[in-house]
C-alpha cells in the first residue's frame, strides 16, 4: 500500500540521535529480560567474580545490577553511553571476540527507553555517577562505591509506551529473566550469581549460585547441580570430544532421564548461551534412536573453537551464530553424544527407582471392626484348618502354575552372578517381569523391552555392515520442487543415497527418484521429500528417512523378541541379563523407556519402616 501522496517525491532526512538509539533499542532490548542479559553479560565482562540483580515488578519499574568488577572512571562514563563506544573490540577484526559485548549498543539503547543510572570506580580512581532518562544523558556526579560498577534501569520503556503493551505478566517476566540468569551462570561457573525480587517492598532470594571451583568438570557438575538440579548431574554422562578444531565438552542425560520439552537444552558456543538451529538439529539426531518424537534429551553442551571459525555478529541480541564448517560441528555433536551414551552401556537412570518407590505406597487402614462384627471362634478355626498346608507338602501344590520358580543358574568360576551389575535372576512374576538379585538390592526386567532392545541393536549392526538395501523402480518417480526446494535436496543427495533413498534433478525445477529403500516398501515420493524438506528447514539436517528405516527395524526386533506371558528357565533369565550387561543402550527401549529397575535394599527396607 502506498503510503504518500501520488506525485509527490518522499523527502529523505536525518534521523536525530534519540530517535536512532529508541530503534536500536527494538533490536537489542526486547523485554525486561534482554535488558537484564546485556547488563550481566556486561559485569562478567568487566571480570566480575560476583554479580547481584535486583527486580522489581518482572523488570518494569527497577532492575539493579551490581558487580566487583574493573570499574570505569569518571571520563569512560560519557562514552559508556556513546553508540558502538566499546572497550572490548578495537574494530580491527570483527571475528576476533573474546566478549560477550562487542556491539557498544546496549547502554545507550536502555538510556534511551529507560532511566538509567551507572556508578562505578575503578581501582585508583573515585567514585562516579551518571544518569540518562530518555535518551538525554546528564552530567556527571561524584558517588560514594567501594568498587565495582551499579547501573539502575528505572521505568522500562516509559519513552516508547506502545511497547509496555506487548510485555507480559510479572511473573512470565521474571521467569524470563530467572532463565537468563540462569543460563548465564551455566556458562560462567566461576562466577557468583544472586536474583532478588524486591518487589512491593519485600526482599526474595529467587536464584543463587555460588562460584565453583576445580577443574572444568569438575566446576561444571557442580554448576549444573546448582542451576539444573542434582537429579540432572547424577544421571547425566560427560561430554569431552574434539575435531576439526571444534571441542565439544559439557553434560548430556541418559534417555530415560528425558523431558516432555526442550526446556532442558542448553547450548553454548565459546561460553554464548545461544539458540541455534543447527546445534538443536544435531542434538536430536543424536537422540533420535533412544527417544520418541514426544521426548527431549536434558543437555548442557559447550562448543569452543578459534573465534574465527564462528560468526556471532548475525542477530543484535547475539543470540545465533554461524559457522564456517556447520557439518564438522552436526559431526561433532552426534558422535560424541552417541560415543557417550554407547559408553554409558546396560546404565538407566536413578530416577527409574525414585519413581518406583514413589509409586509404592501401603495399603489403606481396613476400617475398625467393632465386636460385633468380629467372626466367632469356632468360624476363624475352621478358616486356620482350611488354610493350613498339606503335611509334608510345603508349597508343593504351588509348583506347577507359579512361574518364578526356576531352576538355579551355575555361577561363574571367578565370580559369583550376585556380583554382576544386573545380578542373578531369582524368578519371573506375570510371565513378563524377570526377578533378579544384586549384592545390595534388586533388579526388575521388562523382558520383552529388554530382549527387543537387543535384537534392534544387532539388526541395526547387520544393516551397518551390510548397508541399506534399494529397491530400483521399475519407472521412476519425477516431482516438480522450487528452484530453492531442489538446491537444498541435492544439497543432501549423497547422506539420502547412503540411505537407499537415490535422486537426480530432471530438467528444470523437477527430481528424478530412481531408488528407494527396499525396507519401507510403497513409498510415496513426494510426500516423503516433502517431509524431509520440512526437517531441512526447522533444524538445518534431515534424519527423516533414517528414522523410518529404524522404526520399522524397531518394530521386527518387537515381533522377533521375547513376548510378555513367555515362562523362561533360569539359565534364559540369566543369559539374558548377561546380554543386557554386554549390549550398548539396552537400559532403555527403543522409546527411551527403561528396560529395568534396581532397587537398592536400604530403600527396600526403608518401605518397611526397618531403618
Amino acid at each position: 500500500m502506498n503510503t504518500h501522496a501520488p506525485n509527490i517525491r518522499p523527502t529523505i532526512r536525518q534521523l536525530d540521535e534519540a530517535a536512532i538509539n529508541r530503534i536500536a533499542a527494538g533490536e537489542v532490548v526486547e523485554r525486561p529480560a534482554s535488558a537484564v542479559k546485556e547488563l550481566v553479560e556486561n559485569a562478567v565482562d568487566a571480570g566480575a567474580r560476583r554479580v547481584a540483580i535486583e527486580i522489581a515488578d518482572g523488570g518494569k519499574t527497577l532492575i539493579r545490577v551490581s558487580d566487583d568488577g574493573c570499574g570505569m572512571t569518571a571520563d569512560d562514563l560519557p562514552l559508556a553511553l556513546s553508540r558502538h563506544a566499546t572497550s572490548k573490540i578495537d574494530g580491527s577484526d570483527l571475528l576476533d571476540i573474546h566478549s560477550f559485548g562487542f556491539r557498544g549498543e546496549a547502554l545507550p539503547s536502555l538510556g534511551a527507553v529507560g532511566r538509567l543510572t551507572i556508578q562505578s570506580r575503578a581501582q585508583g580512581s573515585e567514585g562516579a555517577e551518571i544518569a540518562i532518562a530518555g535518551g538525554k544523558p546528564g552530567g556527571i556526579r561524584p558517588c560514594a562505591l567501594n568498587g565495582g560498577t551499579v547501573v539502575t534501569l528505572r521505568d522500562l520503556f516509559y519513552a516508547t509506551p506502545a511497547r509496555l503493551k506487548f510485555l507480559r505478566s510479572d511473573r512470565a517476566e521474571m521467569q524470563a529473566i530467572s532463565e537468563v540468569i540462569r543460563r548465564l551462570a551455566m556458562a560462567e561457573p566461576s562466577v557468583g550469581f544472586t536474583l532478588r525480587d524486591v518487589s512491593e517492598g519485600k526482599d526474595r532470594v529467587t536464584f543463587r549460585a555460588d562460584p565453583c571451583s576445580g577443574d572444568l568438570f569438575d566446576a561444571l557438575r557442580a554448576r549444573m547441580t546448582q542451576v539444573m538440579g542434582a537429579e540432572f548431574t547424577d544421571n547425566a554422562l560427560s561430554i569431552d570430544a574434539e575435531r576439526d578444531g571444534f571441542h565439544l565438552t559439557g553434560l548430556a542425560a541418559l534417555p530415560t532421564y528425558s523431558r516432555g520439552s526442550s526446556v532442558a537444552q542448553h547450548l553454548f558456543v565459546n561460553g554464548r548461551p545461544v539458540q541455534d538451529k543447527l546445534l538443536y538439529g544435531a542434538l536430536r539426531g543424536a537422540y533420535a534412536d533412544f527417544l520418541s518424537r514426544e521426548r527431549h534429551p536434558a543437555v548442557a553442551l559447550f562448543v569452543d573453537c578459534d573465534p574465527h571459525l564462528v560468526d556471532v555478529n548475525v542477530h543484535p541480541a547475539k543470540s545465533e551464530v554461524r559457522f564456517r564448517e556447520p557439518g564438522v560441528v552436526r559431526g561433532l555433536i552426534v558422535s560424541g553424544l552417541r560415543h557417550a551414551l554407547a559408553e554409558a552401556g546396560h546404565r538407566a537412570s536413578t530416577t527409574v527407582a525414585g519413581a518406583t518407590l514413589g509409586a509404592m505406597r501401603p495399603e489403606p487402614q481396613a476400617p475398625r471392626v467393632y465386636q460385633m462384627d468380629r467372626p466367632s471362634q469356632g468360624a476363624l478355626s475352621s478358616a486356620y484348618r482350611a488354610q493350613a498346608p498339606m503335611p509334608d507338602a510345603g508349597f508343593a501344590e504351588f509348583s506347577h502354575d507359579y512361574s518364578g520358580r526356576v531352576e538355579e543358574a551355575q555361577p561363574q568360576p571367578d565370580q559369583t552372578p550376585e556380583a554382576l551389575p544386573l545380578g542373578a535372576a531369582r524368578g519371573q512374576v506375570h510371565e513378563n517381569y524377570i526377578i533378579a538379585q544384586t549384592e545390595d538390592g534388586i533388579v526388575i526386567v521388562d523382558q520383552h523391552a529388554a530382549h527387543e532392545r537387543l535384537v534392534y541393536e544387532k539388526l541395526k549392526t547387520q544393516m551397518a555392515e551390510r548397508g541399506v538395501p534399494a529397491q530400483a523402480l521399475l519407472i521412476p518417480d519425477i516431482v516438480e520442487f522450487s528452484a530453492d526446494d531442489l538446491d537444498r535436496l541435492m544439497a543432501v543427495a549423497e547422506d539420502l543415497a547412503r540411505m537407499g533413498l537415490s535422486i537426480e534433478p530432471f530438467g528444470g525445477t523437477a527430481i528424478c527418484v530412481r531408488e528407494t529403500p527396499a525396507i519401507l516398501g510403497e513409498v510415496n515420493s513426494k510426500a516423503l521429500l516433502g517431509d524431509i524438506l520440512d526437517e531441512l528447514s526447522d533444524y538445518g539436517t534431515s534424519q527423516l528417512v533414517q528414522e523410518k528405516i529404524e522404526a520399522i527395524l524397531s518394530r521386527v526386533a518387537c515381533h522377533g523378541s521375547i513376548r510378555s506371558g513367555r515362562r523362561m528357565r533360569g539359565e534364559e533369565m540369566n543369559a539374558l541379563l548377561r546380554e543386557m550387561e554386554a549390549t550398548p543402550h539396552s537400559g532403555q527401549c527403543n522409546h527411551g523407556r527403561p528396560t529395568y529397575v534396581e532397587l537398592k535394599l536400604s530403600d527396600i527396607e526403608r518401605l518397611f519402616g526397618r531403618t
